[in-house]
């Protein structure tokens, strides 16, 4: 079989299954991101994510993560709403986390794409990635040509913006390449303007130390550190800033998803109920939800840490 007719078949399949995009890149080493997470890691950019750390090799080689590697199959799926907290006192959960946890949603829809290609292609042998390896995700996906990395550091595609989860197949199946687009940022720099924090320290570039979203969920310090008081514009898993201001985000559509859907409570919940949260209702409102890893006491530190 050419290259060619495997490739239309995985592509079809992906965007039946829910996909929103998917591109494809030449399984190789990662040259240009060696260099600048070599430089990003001994800055101290990854503040206490030690795991950032580890397995830089791996990181940069997808055949060192599969046996026979050749090519990589990103894959980009929506997850922008417009809904918000009822209350604008009330403190602000990220997009992303409002309903399942996409980890298992995409595993899910991963799992059924792999047994397409191996009962219509045959048997190949490959891995799915949901941020749960040493993959540069947003790299792949712009090899891919889904799209360019923005000055926020976050994959912005031109017709829909960037308000998406990236995942991967690594596979061991000689596929049809995309190529790369063009940066499409320009002059902009409404992201690095706007950052409460400062993390975006040049175009390109962020300081995951700084970064609102690794305060509140990577960072299991029992205390934020003071310097962040009062500039952490009331977000208390996550962050969106830098998306919500970007120009390109005017594109961004709803997605259908039934998964990413709010539980009902969550965006009804005012200040005090939040000031007042339990245990219980934590459990409730997030029983499959990827805000449990900040874990109950993580989210209360969170919370208090703007209520103050």
């Amino acid at each position: 079989m050419d290259k060619q007719a495997p490739t239309k078949l995985i592509k079809s399949k992906a965007l039946e299954l829910g996909f929103s995009y998917c591109g494809i890149s030449k399984a190789t080493f990662l040259d240009n991101e060696a260099k600048r997470l070599e430089e990003w890691l001994k800055r101290g950019y990854q503040g206490k994510m030690s795991y950032m750390e580890n397995h830089f090799d791996k990181r940069l080689d997808p055949r060192l993560l599969v046996d026979g590697a050749k090519s990589v199959v990103s894959l980009m799926l929506n997850y922008y709403t417009d809904e918000q907290n009822k209350d604008p006192e009330s403190p602000k959960i990220s997009k992303y986390a409002y309903g399942q946890d996409y980890h298992h949603v995409i595993k899910r829809k991963l799992k059924e794409l792999v047994s397409f290609i191996k009962s219509e292609i045959g048997e190949v042998n490959g891995r799915i990635f949901v941020d749960s390896a040493p993959v540069m995700d947003k790299a792949w996906a712009e090899r891919s040509g889904l799209g360019w990395i923005g000055k926020n550091a976050n994959l912005i595609h031109p017709k829909s913006g960037s308000f998406f989860f990236i995942a991967e197949l690594i596979l061991d199946l000689e596929l049809e390449e995309d190529g790369p687009m063009k940066d499409y940022c320009g002059t902009c720099t409404r992201c690095i303007d706007a950052c409460p924090t400062d993390a975006i320290v040049e175009p390109y570039v962020v300081d995951g130390s700084k970064c609102i979203s690794y305060l509140t969920i990577e960072l299991k310090d029992k205390i934020i550190p003071s310097e962040f008081k009062g500039k952490m514009d009331s977000w208390m898993f996550g962050c969106d800033v830098c998306q919500d201001v970007c120009p390109w985000n005017k594109f961004s559509k709803k997605h259908n998803i039934t998964q990413f859907q709010p539980h009902e409570d969550l965006l009804k919940l005012n200040k005090s109920d939040w000031d007042d949260l339990t245990e219980e209702v934590f459990q409730e409102l997030f029983k499959k939800s990827a805000v449990k890893r900040t874990k109950f006491n993580g989210l209360k530190r969170n919370i208090e840490f703007l209520s103050k």
